[in-house]
């Protein structure tokens, strides 16, 4: 199998692709006819179980030594997609506010936006992923699977934590874009000029 070919069909970027797949998998549970408690339940394993593979398709291509720069790219986009797509079934099934799903979906394209910017110029490693964006993933997926489950475990309620969750993901969103705004700033400016 020639080379370009084969990084299409690794492991990792397998794993990568399923994220896409699981979109219009996820969205459709909410339209099966069964109780909502099961559509929530099946919604919340399958965007636990796919997002799990975020981090899952990663390790393996660092330890299979199939890393590539097409699974560079699809990587980011893949989970951008995924998240994107749960917060508008959340903000449609009004488990989220609008003005998050704007934020979180806003703050995507724009830097996303941004990054390609920066590639084009060789300014990349200006926006090169940081802390405090690994941190807003983490808060983010938590809270999009607590508002994904929308009832009662371990005798606390996921609707308020998820809530709770998703407006502290809004807040380090926030944040985070305008570490990468600022970080980019000198190449703005200098490319501006």
């Amino acid at each position: 199998m020639p080379q370009s070919r084969a990084m299409f069909f690794t492991i990792p970027t397998i794993m990568t692709w399923t994220r896409i797949v699981a979109i219009p998998l996820i969205v459709g549970v909410f339209y099966l006819p069964l109780a909502p408690e099961i559509r929530n339940l099946i919604a919340t394993a399958m965007f636990i179980l796919f997002a799990w593979t975020d981090w899952l398709d990663g390790f393996l291509a660092r330890r299979l030594g199939q890393t590539s720069a097409f699974g560079a790219f699809l990587d980011p986009v893949a989970d951008k997609f995924l998240v994107c797509a749960c917060v508008l079934v959340l903000v449609h099934l009004q488990r989220a506010d609008v003005f998050v799903g704007l934020i979180i979906i806003g703050r995507e394209i724009a830097i996303s936006a941004l990054r390609e910017w920066m590639a084009q110029i060789g300014a990349s490693r200006s926006v090169a992923v940081h802390m405090v964006g690994k941190l807003k993933t983490a808060v983010q997926m938590v809270a999009i699977a607590l508002l994904l489950y929308d009832g009662q475990a371990f005798g606390l309620d996921m609707r308020w934590w998820g809530t709770l969750l998703i407006w502290a993901a809004a807040v380090l969103t926030v944040w985070s874009m305008v570490y990468y705004l600022r970080k980019a700033l000198p190449e703005i400016r200098a490319r501006v000029r």
